[in-house]
């Protein structure tokens, strides 16, 4: 299965899959969801289609990239997940996953602007993350099983504005939730072509200045533990997002504090599934 992404071309937005880079139309209109939600035998079909390449089809170039899913119906985000970021933000290591929303509004393209308010906030971060789609209804499932019921992944920024969220007494889902906070893509690449999500490389830069670099197999609670675990109690459903945190290296935590500037370009990377990019605008 190629890379899955929703994309327009002078007008509206359809699903594709992205090979060589070229975009190849996979019928209708919208995004990803009515693939997700179509189950495998969605599936079948797009994979029959991209190996015929059957269809007409586009340069990259030529394309603009939107998010996936453009209102997931739940964005999952987990912090405190890998053990460096938590030395660096001085807080011990989580029993149990350390759960929060970032809110569906959020959402913005992989290339699109990230937009915030100066009289909202001021001390903005970035965090590169590994992103989980949900393929189908998961209740109560075990970690032995929890993979099955995984779409795809993507790359995830959870930018966050550290004013909003550390200010007492902690507004973490506001101060994650922000219009545009929520940057992911370019696509998503189906679970079929990433059978181990614990061994991929992030990254992630600033003006093409490395902040971040780590690997999956850092984290404290992997994606399988994470899936059965918020299952036990909340129905995850096609197209549900989890951020699946952040490993050392942000603004955060330097000493002093380094935050995200106006005009500041960060790119979050995770191997095997691409690069996003997104300018950083303060606006008044």
């Amino acid at each position: 299965m190629a890379n899955l992404v929703t994309f327009s071309v002078k007008g509206a937005q359809r699903p594709g899959a992205l090979k060589d880079g070229r975009v190849l139309e996979l019928g209708g209109e919208g995004d990803l969801m009515q693939i997700i939600e179509g189950g495998p035998a969605a599936l079948d079909a797009v994979a029959e289609k991209i190996v015929a390449w059957d269809g007409p089809d586009h340069a990259l170039e030529a394309v603009t990239l939107h998010a996936p899913v453009a209102r997931p119906p739940k964005i999952i985000g987990i912090g405190l997940n890998y053990i460096d970021h938590c030395r660096e933000a001085g807080l011990d290591v989580p029993k149990f996953p350390v759960v929060f929303t970032k809110y569906s509004t959020s959402v913005s393209g992989p290339y699109d602007d990230v937009v915030w308010h100066t009289n909202v906030c001021q001390e903005v971060d970035y965090e590169v993350e590994l992103g989980v789609v949900i393929g189908r209804p998961a209740f109560q499932v075990d970690e032995q099983s929890a993979l099955n019921y995984v779409f795809g992944y993507t790359t995830v920024n959870d930018v966050s504005a550290r004013d909003l969220q550390l200010r007492p007494p902690g507004q973490w889902d506001l101060g994650k939730s922000l219009d545009t906070f929520c940057p992911y893509g370019p696509g998503i690449v189906t679970a079929d072509k990433i059978p181990d999500p614990q061994a991929l490389d992030l990254k992630l830069r600033v003006n093409g200045e490395e902040k971040q670099r780590s690997n999956t197999t850092n984290m404290v609670f992997g994606v399988a533990n994470l899936i059965a675990f918020l299952s036990q109690g909340i129905t995850l459903l096609p197209g549900d997002l989890i951020a699946t945190g952040t490993p050392f290296g942000v603004g955060l935590g330097m000493k002093p504090p380094v935050y995200l500037n106006d005009g500041d370009v960060c790119e979050a990377e995770v191997e095997r599934i691409g690069i996003i990019r997104n300018r950083i605008r303060a606006v008044d």
